[in-house]
């Protein structure tokens, strides 16, 4: 993904807000060292870095890390993919939200985690699962195949006996697991539907190269009976997130 530092800031603040109540979970203690995955703009980092631990923020864009890297001097950033990545020191914890469903494979990048962790180690994430955006991905199938095209998910969504088995297999104890409906309010107004998939989706239409102008128009309206809060004048994202915390044995 060629993610935009600038519009993810400015219209999609959803996604690190909705992960502020993990690092309750996680309790991270001052003095540790945590491992931030797809760090993204560096908020949540920042917020774990309050807590007095010593925190790394990774993610694989480059743009993003930059930005973070201005917005918190004092925290280190790495621009790295989690597949590739080789802690020079293991750490006490890893934190990631809203960023393990665009990693692959997901063994690898468990495998990766698992490394990364001292003997008591502990790993809390959330993630995208089973199910999640399920009327978007529905949607731009249905469309898509009215031109002779499929659509191709970027995105890796389990439910929590898959992920709890990658984790297991991977040489981590699973403590907990929920998956559980999060509804979330867009932004954007009525270009919401275009905004989302510029930001998220362009991989998913990519197999029709006139995507925006053949299907975007279309999709927003074969969205709007199912995600359009008629009550509120709101567009919402049919999200369904997978929570869970692990552990690497003493």
């Amino acid at each position: 993904m060629d993610w935009n530092a600038t519009l993810y800031s400015q219209r999609h603040a959803f996604v690190w807000r909705g992960g502020e109540d993990l690092i309750e979970l996680l309790q991270p203690q001052p003095g540790e060292r945590i491992l931030d995955i797809g760090c993204g703009l560096g908020q949540l980092t920042a917020e774990l870095a309050r807590s007095g631990a010593r925190v790394t923020g990774l993610d694989n864009s480059a743009s993003m890390v930059e930005a973070a890297r201005a917005a918190h001097p004092g925290i280190e950033f790495i621009a790295a993919d989690l597949v590739e990545f080789e802690a020079a020191e293991p750490f006490d914890a890893i934190f990631s939200n809203a960023a393990l469903h665009w990693i692959h494979p997901p063994a690898t990048a468990a495998r990766r985690m698992a490394q990364a962790l001292k003997p008591g180690g502990r790993l809390v994430a959330e993630l995208g699962g089973t199910g999640n955006v399920g009327a978007m991905i529905d949607a731009a199938n249905e469309l898509l195949a009215e031109r002779g095209h499929a659509a191709q998910s970027p995105w890796f969504f389990p439910g929590v006996g898959e992920y709890s088995q990658i984790l297991e297999t991977a040489g981590l104890e699973v403590t907990f697991a929920l998956l559980f409906d999060r509804p979330t309010p867009l932004e954007d107004g009525e270009e919401v539907i275009a905004g989302w998939m510029e930001m998220f989706g362009k991989s998913l239409l990519q197999a029709e190269p006139e995507w925006r102008a053949s299907v975007l128009p279309r999709l927003k309206e074969r969205l709007r009976p199912k995600l359009f809060d008629k009550d509120n004048n709101r567009w919402m994202a049919d999200y369904r997130r997978l929570r869970i915390a692990a552990r690497k044995p003493l």
